[in-house]
């Protein structure tokens, strides 16, 4: 379990993010146009797991343009947006915003994804949420950065996780 706040307000996750130097663990979401997105989907690629409460709030609407305009111009590397919006709601947001070059994935029913990764809010005003995180992983599946955000107000620390991919 590890705390972060909201607003101030103490909060906790349903366990602990993936330790850098292990294997990420795989996942099965659904995308914008309800297929399945899956980590096994990018092997081979370095992927940017960028986690979040929800599109409808300005820091996590603000993390995914950030990663659309940054992370995705690297080479050879994959970001991947995560949330429980549904999957109309992330195709919306990503239609109204131009958003091209990041891959959107509702974890809506996949609740296996946030017990993995240790990223679900157990209490407080966002309890069944997702925690604000960013987990890198490299073309092995190695996780090689991650962070999770203690105050969920807060933006992640977009320059750590790319310093990570070069």
């Amino acid at each position: 379990m590890a705390t972060v706040y909201f607003k101030g307000t103490e909060c906790h996750t349903n366990g602990k993010l993936p330790s850098t130097g292990s294997i990420a663990p795989a996942f099965k979401l659904t995308g914008a146009d309800l297929s399945e997105v899956r980590l096994s989907d990018y092997r081979g690629r370095r992927v940017v797991l960028n986690i979040f409460p929800s599109l409808d709030t300005p820091v996590c609407a603000a993390s995914v343009r950030r990663f659309n305009s940054e992370a995705a111009k690297l080479d050879n590397t994959t970001v991947v947006c995560i949330s429980m919006d549904l999957p109309f709601a992330q195709g919306r947001f990503c239609s109204a915003e131009g958003i091209k070059d990041v891959v959107v994935a509702s974890a809506f029913r996949s609740p296996q994804f946030a017990k993995d990764y240790g990223v679900e809010i157990v209490d407080g005003p966002l309890a069944g949420l997702l925690a604000r995180a960013v987990i890198v992983a490299d073309t092995d599946g190695k996780v090689i950065f991650a962070d999770l955000v203690d105050e969920i107000t807060n933006e992640p620390d977009y320059k750590g996780a790319l310093d990570t991919l070069g």
